[in-house]
């Protein structure tokens, strides 16, 4: 062997330089388990919505991680749970996938909440998928419990892993909320991903056409302050984004108009609210976070319409995008 070759491997990198790599990891858990909130904290930005009600994620978002030795790429599924309609059948396909494919699991537990019925299902579905992707507890919404409390929730959740027969790479406690452990989380799913070169362009934070995120910011800030039923019935459709003609170079505008569809007639008033003051809400909410993510101001324009049951519809599902 010569003095050069000696002096780089394989792929042209000087001898003793760590690998770039590049992969998908995905965060699974139940509803609610903090997912998409650790996504966002992850990516720096908003990339997926967030809400306090359960079953809010219903795209794949992947949001991009950029560092100085890696790309991850971060995909938010939907929380497997147990389907009631035609569309939570479509949300578990998903989520069932995306496992497949990816380099390395986060399964996410909320430190406030002991391990229930839907941890230990999803668990035993991660239990049957094939070993050699990793998988990493991830034990999210620290900042709402004590030490101890936290302690013991660490201690069950490898006891699960034990039960079931995985072996977790690694154990993290973390809070995406206020972003404690967030970058160890980065450190420890870097090295389980391959060696490989950037999957998306320097400066890319989400492969999410700019129409799907807009609409999922309207529909995050719909589903705020609303009763339980209401998350399940609330779909979003940006019909159109055009820049607003005659707009001079420096204060341009962008007219957003979309629709917000619920199941039932009763559910308009729910959203609109008297006088229109609740949709009136949901209208100023959602431009504020339209106008950070695109960078330019926005004009607004929302309409409440019905599509009768859409969520056991297979027609009208297709056309809202599942």
């Amino acid at each position: 062997m010569n003095a050069s070759s000696a002096a780089s491997d394989t792929e042209g990198r000087p001898a003793g330089e760590t690998p770039y790599r590049s992969g998908f990891a995905c965060f699974v858990g139940r509803p609610n388990a903090g997912k998409s909130t650790l996504t966002n904290a992850l990516v720096g930005t908003k990339v997926a919505i967030t809400s306090t009600r359960p079953q809010t994620t219903r795209h794949t978002v992947r949001g991009i991680v950029h560092r100085p030795d890696a790309q991850l790429v971060l995909v938010d599924t939907p929380g497997l749970h147990k389907p009631r309609t035609l569309l939570g059948e479509r949300l578990n396909d998903v989520v069932r996938t995306t496992w497949a494919e990816v380099d390395v699991i986060g399964f996410c537990v909320p430190a406030d909440q002991k391990i229930g019925p839907g941890d230990r299902f999803i668990a035993g579905e991660l239990a049957e998928l094939r070993k050699r992707t990793p998988k990493v507890a991830v034990v999210t919404k620290t900042d709402l419990v004590s030490g101890d409390a936290l302690a013991r929730q660490l201690v069950a959740v490898d006891q699960l892993g034990k039960e079931l027969g995985i072996e977790w790479a690694e154990i993290v406690p973390v809070s995406g909320t206020e972003g404690t452990q967030v970058e160890l989380l980065a450190d420890l799913l870097v090295p389980l991903l391959p060696e490989g070169p950037p999957l998306y362009p320097d400066g890319d934070l989400t492969d999410e056409p700019e129409q799907v995120m807009v609409a999922e910011l309207i529909r995050e800030a719909a589903l705020e302050g609303v009763r339980d039923e209401l998350p399940h019935s609330i779909a979003v459709v940006v019909e159109e984004m055009v820049p607003r003609e005659g707009c001079p170079a420096d204060r341009p505008l962008l007219d957003v108009h979309a629709n917000i569809y619920l199941e039932r007639p009763s559910q308009k008033g729910i959203v609109i609210g008297p006088k229109g003051k609740r949709l009136k809400e949901v209208g100023s909410t959602s431009r504020r976070h339209i106008e950070a993510l695109l960078g330019t101001p926005v004009y607004l324009d929302l309409h409440v319409k019905v599509a009768k049951d859409w969520q056991r519809d297979p027609k009208q599902l297709r056309r809202l995008g599942f």
